[in-house]
């Protein structure tokens, strides 16, 4: 499905909807350019599981862990990554068996650790500076 957002806003509430229906042990697999709005619709999956901390990109960290909401939320960017060995050796597996929701920020960057059901948010600008065309494939909002 695809959706249109007209400003930053509208990106998180989207993000909302869709963290409303997450189960334990979701990922959610994000691609699209830098500013293309990936942070801000993890900010809304973080609204959506009453996770009240500042959400923040985890560029420099590779993963930022959020707690204290329905579930815990665990924000990777693999920009810096250059295979998905990488991405278990700083232990992807646990944070999976952890229960919480996986949001993965350039996940082609691991695309053949991603398992099946995996829910997969392509990000691209619209036609204007804030807007933003969302397809998310693996779940409905």
């Amino acid at each position: 499905m695809e959706y249109i957002t007209n400003s930053e806003e509208e990106t998180e509430a989207l993000g909302a909807r869709l963290a409303e229906k997450l189960e334990p042990g979701a990922v959610v697999a994000f691609t699209g350019d830098l500013g293309a709005g990936k942070t801000a619709f993890t900010r809304g999956l973080a609204r959506g599981l009453s996770i009240v901390q500042r959400v923040t990109s985890p560029t420099f960290t590779i993963v930022n862990e959020y707690e204290g909401g329905r579930l815990p939320l665990f924000h990777f960017d693999m920009y810096r990554l250059s295979s998905s060995d990488e991405l278990f050796d700083i232990g992807w597996e646990d944070y999976l068996a952890r229960g919480g929701v996986c949001a993965v920020e350039w996940s082609e960057n691991v695309a053949d650790a991603l398992e099946e059901g995996a829910i997969f948010v392509e990000m691209r600008r619209g036609g204007n500076s804030t807007q933003r065309v969302i397809g998310i494939k693996g779940a409905s909002v």
